[in-house]
């Protein structure tokens, strides 16, 4: 990760401060990552949920575009800087403890958010109701916009 990334933010002061106050504040994990999720500014549908770092969030802030930190990959990440699916941000929002970030974007090139090709990460219903261990997933907006990468 960054070498400067503890000065990009202030650090969190009282609670009060951290939950009522007007500094942007976060709290980020043990690993050095905070949940950010991501929606479609326009039809508010959920798009993916992935993580940011202290420089992808300062990043997302200064470009106004969506940076995020692959865990899998231990890189920074600039959503769509590959496939053309850059996240134009919205709005940009913090929880109520400052551990979480919601994105509201548009999406360029094909409106895809999922690297399996689809719009939205989210393509798969969970059915309750039954036993766990027995439980199949049943596919929802499933539709491919393009073949899958990465």
């Amino acid at each position: 990760m960054c070498a400067d990334c503890d000065r990009l933010f202030a650090a969190p002061g009282s609670k009060a401060d951290l939950e009522e106050g007007d500094r942007l504040t976060p709290r980020f994990g043990p690993d050095g990552l905070v949940t950010a999720v991501t929606s479609d500014a326009a039809s508010g549908e959920l798009l993916m949920v992935a993580h940011m770092n202290a420089e992808a969030l300062a990043r997302t802030i200064e470009t106004g575009e969506a940076w995020y930190w692959s865990r899998s990959r231990k890189a920074l990440w600039h959503k769509g800087d590959t496939s053309g699916q850059i996240q134009t941000v919205v709005e940009m929002r913090v929880d109520c403890d400052q551990d979480a970030i919601w994105l509201k974007v548009t999406v360029g090139g094909d409106g895809g958010s999922c690297h399996t090709g689809r719009r939205s990460c989210f393509y798969r219903a969970v059915p309750t109701g039954g036993a766990a261990a027995e439980t199949r997933l049943v596919p929802r907006d499933a539709d491919r916009l393009r073949p899958a990468f990465g």
